[in-house]
């Protein structure tokens, strides 16, 4: 699959565009969103507060949903922080990348200067190296780039709102699916229903996630409509209570019954802010999946449709409640009573419907979010699976998603209620919001270079909502709100000990590399042999020799003629473009055939296979041969030091279509070079397995050492590519603290044997693989 392109938008759309990408975020961005109002009031009146005649409980609490969905997901998403985008990325990644690049704390070991020259890295608006305007943001600016300490606290809260979006994975497809399947309460006797509600929630799930490998790009066309149908719904059956129930009901949209209501109920009516909340879950996910769309998309579709859909949808059960006070059961409060009774079997699969497509945009998040986090080195290596060819971002983790389910059935049967799985679900996501407001007011004085002022009233005002819904969900810690805080506690151990230990093993091969000339010093005395091939050393290395070689060399005296040195990095950008991806140079003298190979990939971006990766890889070192010496415009690679290394951008075969372009054919029979204006260097080898050729441009003309160098490639490339990879096991130092053995001992150690190997050796195939073990003592 052609996975270069497509990943960026055109600045410029039509409309017609516009509204189609308005049209897909339907089934994406908001099924989470769509579906609140079938728990939304069933949670709030389960047991803090109760439904008078008076009506100025459930007055109060219409008047808190309308609010709290126009201060939150319409005025601070939609109108503010959609704008702080990564290059069209959004989410909590999305907003630490930009502090990162702005105030230059980031948390990659491996970062260079040649970086900061990607043009992604740049796109943002913002210029690199200039200070924001007040003297207060550039204090802030200088004193994360000094203390590392406030550069470990952000890092560590980016990760919280992390943890906090995998945990609302877990309790999101629960929570929607169990409120969707209650409707079943109204057409059956509640013994019976205790018994039903749980086991067909359960199948449900089981098949929502045993079906995730396949993609939902098989059924993703039906994910729209099904939301639009869903929104259409409650949005008629909501102005047909308020017409027929209470006209009137449009009043208590008046921020006079807020102050009434929790007049009158006092510390019930603050509890019962907990189930309130539950009308913006999924807000997030207009940020987060802003990769997929684009802010003018995702604006048009919740304000022209989403937006007054919802409010229709809760004033109607407003109005219905308003003039039913006669309240036999607890379920009498819920979504399903306020619909017609001849519309509840449709409108009940409709709701089991858009819960699984909601459940099922969350559920591919997080994933998506768990890919960065791996790419940025504050997670484990875990195996991704791109589930379709045609559309960026679909993937699939196989043991995240049977995580994801054991825990969501777990949350199923143990909780049973709405209740107890709202207060859980609640802090979940009012704690990522907390999260993304506090990195915005950040953004907002780094990045955009306003004022500060403008950023404390961000925070002040935000802040404030979003605390008085954290406080109302923390205090039900023992009545489900306990279960975000532990699964996040333990994804948040988990990322923090796997952060450590990579940055600790890059600290060891920094300390322990080998200069370029204790290589050059190896020759037949020590009895050195060059053996045919290409032989790919992976290292997290982006100077130096790594510690793993000299251990290789010293116990097994050879080494392949074309010996690369490849590197395989994240950079702080979503994607890179493949003009960019390498960095090229020689290590040493060009006559040793020794290079340096730096592979640069975002945390969005899609990693090619094994075959097209050599290609591109040898295609990338033979156009640096070529453009060497008629194009010596070469890259500063290294912030600290002036290492030896000379490095040189240089793109994928894709993108240099007027240079080297690299031919294989598994015959000998090989057809003579297309154009007259093309010549081939070919192998002077007899016979070869797999024939090589490398097709370069008559102009320039290359010179004979650059010609004799082509040559050496393509035998080497003929002769096959052996992958070198380290197999290192990570010891604390003799004397280290009893906290740092227990975690490099044990917690790294246990995570780094149960774990993939590096996102590279994915797809290596496993005869030309080659291990060196050895044990790092940090």
């Amino acid at each position: 699959m052609d996975l270069e392109t497509g990943f960026h938008h055109v600045k410029k759309e039509s409309w017609r565009t516009v509204l189609t990408l308005a049209y897909q975020s339907l089934g994406v961005v908001y099924g989470d969103l769509s579906t609140s109002p079938l728990y939304v009031y069933k949670s709030t009146f389960d047991e803090d507060i109760h439904h008078s005649e008076t009506n100025e409980e459930i007055y109060g609490v219409l008047s808190f949903v309308f609010w709290t969905l126009t201060l939150v997901p319409l005025l601070k998403y939609v109108f503010i922080v959609l704008k702080a985008d990564d290059n069209g990325e959004g989410g909590t990644f999305a907003l630490y990348s930009l502090l990162c690049r702005h105030a230059r704390v980031n948390s990659l070991p491996n970062c260079q200067l040649a970086d900061e020259e990607l043009s992604e890295y740049k796109k943002d608006g913002g210029v690199n190296g200039l200070s924001p305007k007040s003297n207060l943001g550039s204090r802030l600016k200088s004193s994360l780039e000094k203390h590392r300490v406030l550069q470990r606290f952000l890092l560590v809260l980016a990760l919280i709102g992390t943890c906090m979006v995998i945990g609302d994975g877990i309790l999101t497809p629960a929570l929607s699916v169990f409120s969707a399947v209650s409707g079943l309460e109204l057409s059956m006797s509640k013994e019976h229903h205790k018994y039903v509600e749980v086991p067909v929630t359960c199948i449900i799930l089981i098949c929502l996630f045993a079906l995730q490998h396949y993609g939902t790009h098989r059924v993703g066309y039906l994910f729209a409509p099904v939301i639009l149908i869903w929104l259409l719904c409650i949005s008629s059956i909501g102005l047909y209570n308020i017409i027929y129930w209470n006209p009137h009901v449009y009043r208590a949209l008046s921020p006079y019954y807020m102050y009434k209501f929790l007049k009158k109920t006092q510390q019930g009516g603050w509890l019962s802010l907990g189930g309130i909340l539950l009308c913006i879950t999924g807000s997030e996910a207009m940020f987060a999946d802003l990769g997929h769309f684009s802010q003018l998309s995702i604006k048009i579709a919740f304000t022209s449709l989403v937006y007054p859909s919802l409010i229709l949808a809760y004033m109607g059960q407003a109005a219905y409640l308003s003039r039913h006070h006669n309240i036999e059961s607890d379920y009498q409060i819920g979504f399903y009573v306020s619909v017609p009774e001849k519309l509840r079997w449709p409108v009940l699969v409709i709701a089991i419907l858009a819960a699984v497509v909601g459940s099922q945009a969350i559920i591919t998040g997080t994933f998506s979010i768990i890919k960065q986090c791996s790419s940025l080195g504050c997670f484990p290596k875990v195996k991704i699976v791109h589930t379709s060819s045609k559309i960026h971002g679909q993937i699939y983790i196989p043991e995240i998603n049977w995580l994801l389910m054991v825990l969501c059935l777990a949350v199923t049967v143990g909780f049973r209620d709405t209740r107890r799985m709202g207060n859980a679900s609640g802090l979940a996501v009012i704690t990522v919001m907390l999260v993304t407001t506090c990195l915005m007011s950040l953004v907002i004085v780094l990045c955009w270079q306003k004022n500060v002022f403008l950023a404390i009233c961000f925070v002040f005002f935000f802040g404030t909502i979003e605390a008085l819904y954290f406080t109302a969900s923390l205090v039900k810690f023992l009545e489900g709100a306990w279960v975000p805080i532990a699964l996040s506690f333990i994804f948040l151990i988990v990322m923090c000990v796997w952060h450590y230990g990579t940055l600790k093993k890059y600290e060891f091969d920094v300390q322990n590399k080998v200069s370029v000339n204790w290589l050059l010093t190896l020759g037949p005395d020590l009895g050195i042999v060059r053996v045919r091939g290409i032989g790919l050393l992976h290292t997290e290395l982006v100077s130096g020799i790594p510690a793993i070689f000299s251990h290789f060399v010293t116990n097994f005296p050879a080494f392949h003629q074309v010996l690369v040195f490849l590197c395989i990095k994240s950079v702080p950008v979503p994607h890179v473009r493949p003009e960019e991806r390498f960095l090229v140079g020689h290590v040493g003298p060009r006559e040793c055939r020794l290079y340096r190979c730096i592979v640069r990939y975002g945390y969005r971006d899609v990693h090619k296979d094994d075959i097209e990766f050599e290609k591109d890889l040898v295609c990338s070192i033979a156009e640096f041969v070529r453009s060497e010496n008629g194009s010596p415009n070469y890259v500063k690679v290294d912030r600290e030091t002036d290492n030896d290394d000379k490095m040189k951008v240089v793109g994928t075969c894709s993108t240099h279509l007027d240079g080297i372009q690299m031919s294989e054919d598994d015959s000998d029979n090989i057809e003579e070079a297309g154009p007259s204006e093309l010549k081939e260097i070919q192998s002077p080898t007899i016979k070869p397995r797999k024939r090589v050729r490398f097709i370069v441009p008559e102009s320039p003309k290359i010179e004979s050492e650059a010609m004799e160098e082509l040559r050496e490639l393509t035998e080497a490339r003929e002769a096959g590519v052996a992958y070198i990879l380290g197999h290192t096991c990570l010891r604390a130092k003799q004397g280290s603290s009893f906290i740092k053995k227990l975690v490099i001992d044990f917690g790294y150690e246990f995570l780094r044997k149960n774990s993939r190997t590096s996102t590279f050796a994915l797809t290596v195939p496993h005869v030309s693989t080659l291990e060196v073990g050895m044990v790092y003592h940090v």
